[in-house]
C-alpha cells in the first residue's frame, strides 16, 4: 500500500530563485506500508511539521523502518533532521554520494542507522512490496537514484512539473518548462535512463514534483523521449525579438503576420518569462532571432536568451536571423557566433536580414523571401 504524505507550497513565487511558479510547488513524499514501512523522501524544511503530521496519520503509531533519499536537493531532504528527531531508529537509505551530500548540507546530523545501496540493489518490505534501486546520475544531480516497486517508479525530479497539486493546470506546458529549465542540459543521461527503465514495465510514475502519472504514461514517456533527444514537438515557427525603439519589433511583427501559420508564435524577450521562452524554443523546429546591435554586441535580453539555450545544449533547429543597427549592425554576426560555437546541428537560413533603422522596401522584400524559406 502506498500513501501520499507530501505538501503543497503556496508561498513560493520563484522556484530555485529563478523560475516563476504562479501556482506554487508540490514537494512529494510517499509512505509504502507493508510488513516493513518505508518513507520515500522528505520535503522542504519550512513544511517539515505539516509533512510529519501527514506521516503520523498514515503510520497509526507505528515507526518507519526506512527513510529513502532519492535526491539530496534541500526541497527534498530539508526535513531529514526533523524526521530523525521524531523517528531516531529509522534506517536512512541512500548511495555513497547521498551520504557525502547529506553531511555537506547538514553537518550536525548524526546517523544512528544507515544503509548504503548500489545500482540494482533490492530491499524487501514484505509480501507485497520490494524496492529495486536504479541509479540515475546527472538526472539532474550526481547522487540521484530512483526506485521501482512492482512497476511503480519513484522518479526523483524526473517527470516532475511546476505547480502545487491543488491546481489542475496543463501538465505538458508546466512539465515542459520544468524539464527544459532544470533537467534539459542532461538529455543524454535522461535518454539513457528511459532505456534503463524499459525492463521494469513501468505502470505508474510518482515524481517528487507534480501529480502521479498513470493514465497519460505513454504520452509522458513519448514527450520525455523527444525532449531528451532534442527533437522538436512542432514543425512551426517561433519568432523571438528584442527591440529598443520599435523598428525591430515592427519587422518581427510583419514577418509573423505574413507567415499566417496557426503553428507560429511571436515573443518579446524583454517582456516574456525566460523559462517559458526557452521551452518555446525547444518546442518548435524553426526559430527566428531578431535583435538590434547594442554597444557593439547583442541587446542584453537576446544575449541572456541565447546563453540560456546554450546552457541547455540547444540543437537540431533551423534558425533565421534579423539584425538592426543604425551605423554598424553586428547582431547577426554575434548571433551566428553563438550558433556556431554553442549550438549543435543547427541550420541558418540564408541570406540573413540587415536593417539600419526603420523598415524599407528592401526590408519588406527580404522578409517576403524569409516567409517562403520558413514555410518550406
Amino acid at each position: 500500500m502506498i500513501k501520499y504524505v507530501g505538501v503543497d507550497d503556496l508561498n513560493v513565487d520563484l522556484f530555485e530563485s529563478q523560475y516563476v511558479v504562479k501556482n506554487g510547488m508540490s514537494y512529494n513524499s510517499y509512505v509504502i506500508y507493508d510488513e516493513k514501512i518505508a518513507v520515500m523522501d522528505t520535503v522542504e524544511f519550512a513544511y517539515a511539521n505539516e509533512w510529519l503530521e501527514n506521516i503520523k496519520k498514515v503510520l497509526n503509531k507505528k515507526v518507519p523502518d526506512y527513510l529513502v533519499l532519492h535526491h539530496m536537493e534541500p526541497d527534498h531532504s530539508g526535513a531529514v533532521q526533523a524526521f530523525l528527531k521524531k523517528y531516531p531508529t529509522t534506517t536512512v537509505v541512500g548511495n555513497a554520494k547521498t551520504f557525502v551530500m547529506l553531511k555537506q548540507f547538514y553537518p550536525q546530523l548524526v546517523l544512528a542507522n544507515k544503509k548504503e545501496v548500489k545500482d540494482g540493489d533490492k530491499i524487501s518490505l514484505g509480501k507485497n512490496d520490494s524496492l529495486t534501486f536504479v541509479f540515475a546520475p546527472m538526472v539532474h544531480w550526481p547522487e540521484v537514484m530512483m526506485s521501482v516497486d512492482n512497476g511503480i517508479l519513484f522518479s526523483a525530479d524526473a517527470f516532475g512539473k511546476f505547480g502545487a497539486l491543488k491546481f489542475e493546470d496543463n501538465w505538458d506546458d508546466e512539465a515542459r518548462r520544468y524539464y527544459h529549465g532544470i533537467i534539459g542540459k542532461y538529455g543524454v543521461q535522461v535518454n539513457q535512463l528511459i532505456k534503463k527503465l524499459t525492463p521494469f514495465n513501468i505502470r505508474a510514475i510518482l515524481p517528487l514534483h507534480g501529480p502521479i502519472i498513470k493514465e497519460t504514461l505513454a504520452h509522458v514517456i513519448d514527450l520525455y523521449t523527444k525532449w531528451s533527444t532534442y527533437q522538436p514537438e512542432d514543425n512551426g515557427v517561433c519568432i523571438f525579438y528584442a527591440s529598443i525603439y520599435g523598428n525591430t519589433r515592427k519587422a518581427a511583427m510583419r514577418l509573423y503576420d505574413q507567415l499566417q501559420m496557426k503553428n507560429s508564435e511571436i515573443i518579446d524577450l524583454a517582456r516574456f518569462d525566460l523559462s517559458e521562452a526557452v521551452s518555446k524554443a525547444f518546442y518548435y523546429k524553426k526559430i527566428v532571432l531578431a535583435c538590434p546591435t547594442y554597444n557593439g554586441d547583442l541587446f542584453p535580453v537576446m544575449k541572456t536568451f541565447l546563453n540560456a539555450l546554450a546552457e541547455r545544449n540547444y540543437q537540431g533547429r533551423t534558425i533565421a536571423l534579423i539584425e538592426n543597427g543604425s551605423w554598424a549592425p553586428i547582431a547577426n554576426k554575434k548571433m551566428k557566433e553563438y550558433i556556431d560555437v554553442y549550438f549543435k546541428n543547427c541550420d541558418i537560413i540564408t541570406p540573413t536580414i540587415t536593417m539600419k533603422g526603420a523598415i524599407t522596401s528592401d526590408t519588406v522584400q527580404q522578409l517576403n523571401l524569409l516567409v517562403g524559406a520558413l514555410k518550406k
